[in-house]
């Protein structure tokens, strides 16, 4: 009985061995380890661990959960066109090109020349409003400086003042000054329910494009955080106005499988957008970043996510980040209206 015991433990110790063996060879091991360690497995492993809400967390899109997952991945290419029918485009110039860089923190990897080249009208006229600004982590704030007001955790306020909220208004203004008609969402998107965040900004912004089918430009603006040796981070760049936060745009992609047609020309708006920013301001953007999930940016070809500055920024250089923000944007549209 004992020899034909371990004759049994013997042929399933060889089975499993040569499953492992074929698991192996198809690469699932290694597959597996990429899936575990990569950014956003890790920042969701990190928040269900601790709770920390801050960007590595926050990046991870948690909207996917009323939401099903396309069946399969695969990466969205630009349509192909035959010469007669193909919009004109010009090839980028070496300023544009030279001024914008990516991240990629997704398995994708466009033609930046390609989507510099594509054709861009962005009519923001009309008494109608044409840019709508939400805030998906409304209460998101920064370091204080003097300034009084009370926090519901570290570096997140009611006080509209002083959050995300007074960041969206500057941009507003400066929008409104230079005679685009500009609408805020002050909806508390992340309060008292943070993970839910992303799927309430997504019914607020359904409902403003069904209102104004007018908007032409959606901005969630946010600002980042990250740990540092030192603190918060805090990024800066110097501008006519002072020291000013860096600004970054966060761009989704089709690469998660959820359907997200659109997301190369809403690449393609952020790297121009980043150009000009650029030109303007030397210094005031940090790289583009491209992930894997959409931001809610399949709602429409013209949706941009902006970290204005990081936790570690003042508020004060987080308005004049706004302000450049919004400069930018007229100086685009300006360039491109039709």
């Amino acid at each position: 009985m004992d020899l034909n015991r371990r004759a049994k433990r013997v042929g399933l110790t060889a089975i499993a061995f040569a499953l492992l063996l074929r698991l192996y060879d198809a690469g699932v091991f290694r597959w597996a380890a990429e899936q575990l360690t990569a950014p956003d497995t890790a920042a969701f492993l990190l928040f269900l661990e601790t709770g920390r809400r801050e960007r590595e967390a926050e990046g991870f899109d948690f909207s996917f959960l009323p939401e099903s997952a396309a069946p399969a991945f695969a990466a969205q290419t630009l349509p192909e066109t035959d010469s007669e029918s193909a919009p004109e485009t010009e090839p980028p110039t070496s300023s544009e090109r030279d001024a914008v860089s990516v991240y990629y923190a997704c398995s994708l990897r466009p033609d930046l020349d390609k989507l510099l080249s594509l054709p861009l009208t962005l009519d923001l006229s009309g008494e109608a409003p044409t840019v709508l600004i939400l805030h998906t982590h409304t209460t998101e704030s920064y370091t204080k400086a003097g300034e009084d007001y009370v926090e519901v955790s570290d570096y997140r306020t009611l006080d509209e003042n002083y959050n995300m909220l007074s960041i969206g208004a500057e941009v507003a203004r400066r929008l409104e000054a230079g005679g685009v008609t500009a609408i805020q969402d002050r909806s508390l998107h992340d309060y008292p329910s943070y993970n839910g965040s992303y799927s309430d900004a997504r019914k607020s912004i359904r409902k403003y494009l069904a209102e104004y089918p007018t908007i032409r430009l959606v901005l969630d603006l946010h600002r980042d955080a990250a740990d540092t040796p030192s603190g918060q981070l805090r990024t800066l760049a110097s501008t006519g106005a002072g020291d000013c936060a860096q600004l970054m745009l966060v761009m989704g992609s089709s690469a998660s499988g959820r359907k997200h047609p659109d997301w190369e020309q809403n690449l393609s708006l952020a790297l121009k957008l980043q150009a000009v920013l650029e030109r303007n301001d030397p210094g005031i953007t940090r790289s583009t970043v491209l992930r894997a999930q959409r931001f809610n940016q399949d709602l429409s070809p013209g949706c941009l996510l902006v970290e204005v500055g990081a936790a570690g920024n003042t508020h004060a250089e987080a308005l004049r980040a706004a302000d450049a923000l919004a400069e930018g944007i007229l100086s685009l549209a300006a360039e491109n209206s039709p």
